[in-house]
């Protein structure tokens, strides 16, 4: 049976006011990633972080919220471990993500695509994550992926 295929693909945009190189040094620096990718009510710390094509990575983020949040990995934490596929500077980065989870419903490749796009007025970021684990609700993903922009977006603009 082919789970794959029924997995969707989720995305986002948001043009943020600095050139694609601003965004891109964002994405691929550990230490500004970790700033800003976290959505909303949600904290982060990078455990690993190899930056090239064919280099790993694995991050956890932490709920912060005063309710019991079930993560995907423990009760309150999603630690997720990835891979980039492909780094085009100021244009793309592709990454294989997994999440750690005994869940299968949380199980699989997502294929994560970062798009820069040099448009007037900034840069046109747009998220495209494909083969999304069922686990994983729509409106969830959908508030995350916008979060994380314009956390992305708060961040760039006071570099």
């Amino acid at each position: 049976m082919n789970l794959s295929r029924n997995r969707r693909t989720d995305t986002a945009s948001k043009v943020i006011p600095v050139p694609p190189q601003i965004v891109y040094l964002a994405i691929i620096n550990p230490d500004s990633l970790i700033q800003w990718l976290p959505p909303e009510g949600m904290s982060g710390k990078i455990d690993t972080y190899d930056c090239r094509e064919g280099g790993a990575y694995k991050m956890t983020l932490t709920y912060e919220l005063d309710e019991l949040i079930l993560g995907k990995t423990s009760y309150n934490t999603d630690v997720a471990e990835g891979t980039f596929l492909e780094l085009v500077p100021n244009q793309r980065i592709v990454q294989s993500v997994n999440f750690n989870s005994e869940d299968p419903a949380f199980s699989g490749e997502m294929i994560q695509k970062w798009i820069l796009e040099d448009v007037l007025g900034g840069t046109n970021v747009t998220i495209i994550c494909e083969n999304v684990p069922e686990g994983i609700r729509k409106e969830d993903h959908d508030t995350g992926l916008k979060s994380t922009l314009e956390n992305l977006a708060a961040f760039t603009e006071k570099l």
